[in-house]
């Protein structure tokens, strides 16, 4: 159970520094309960996780057609464990130990597949933003983003013209960390709003959020 624990705890740490919001829970049980109040865009499940198996809450999820994209952890990594694996639902199947740039890759590709497709390249005016190079320009210019100022806007540029909440933010771009009542999303703004430099392109909608669109 410890080595588990470490092992989540660092797939978490390591998620995050590349921008991502990530929930961790470490038993089965715990998993279900948050799978029941929260849309996911991935979940990594561990095969053997403690609690409720990892195969049973798969079957779970399959049969309840969440639009959750599953990604299974396993310590064993024969062809006949991964056609089990995938035919229980899960999306995609990773042997333990692996690379941690390859279940990155395999979680971004996952996420891809679990939103609505989007062109390889983002763009408002003169601000473009590729989400595979993790790369944004504004006039040719590279921008030195953070990896949470880089998804927020993400976040605004896959909604052109679109006000997004705050809540929302908070939620893509933070995770169970983060307190909701919180001047992160506030804070991180005013980052980006800098780096972008003028002319400004990010409103602030009073008690609605924030919006991309041309200067």
């Amino acid at each position: 159970m410890e080595d588990f624990a470490v092992l989540a705890r660092s797939i978490g740490t390591g998620l995050r520094r590349e921008g991502m919001a990530v929930d961790v829970v470490l038993d089965g049980t715990a998993a279900l309960d948050r799978l029941a109040v929260t849309r996911y865009d991935v979940v990594i499940l561990d095969r053997d996780l403690p609690g409720v198996h990892g195969d049973e809450i798969c079957r779970r999820l399959a049969l309840g057609r969440s639009p959750s994209r599953i990604l299974m952890l396993t310590a064993s990594g024969t062809i006949e464990d991964r056609v089990a694996g995938l035919g229980l639902g899960a999306d995609d199947y990773l042997p333990k130990p692996f690379a941690f740039a390859e279940l990155v890759a395999r979680v971004r590709a996952l996420a891809r597949r679990a939103t609505r497709p989007l062109p390889p390249m983002l763009s408002c005016g003169d601000i473009t933003l590729d989400p595979a190079r993790r790369i944004a320009s504004r006039a040719g210019r590279r921008l030195e983003l953070s990896p949470r100022e880089f998804a927020l806007l993400e976040c605004l540029l896959a909604a052109p013209g679109v006000v997004v909440s705050a809540e929302e933010l908070l939620e893509r771009v933070w995770d169970e960390a983060a307190d909701p009542f919180s001047s992160a999303v506030k804070h991180t703004m005013h980052r980006l709003r800098a780096k972008l430099g003028d002319p400004p392109v990010i409103q602030t909608i009073r008690e609605g959020g924030y919006r991309i669109g041309p200067a």
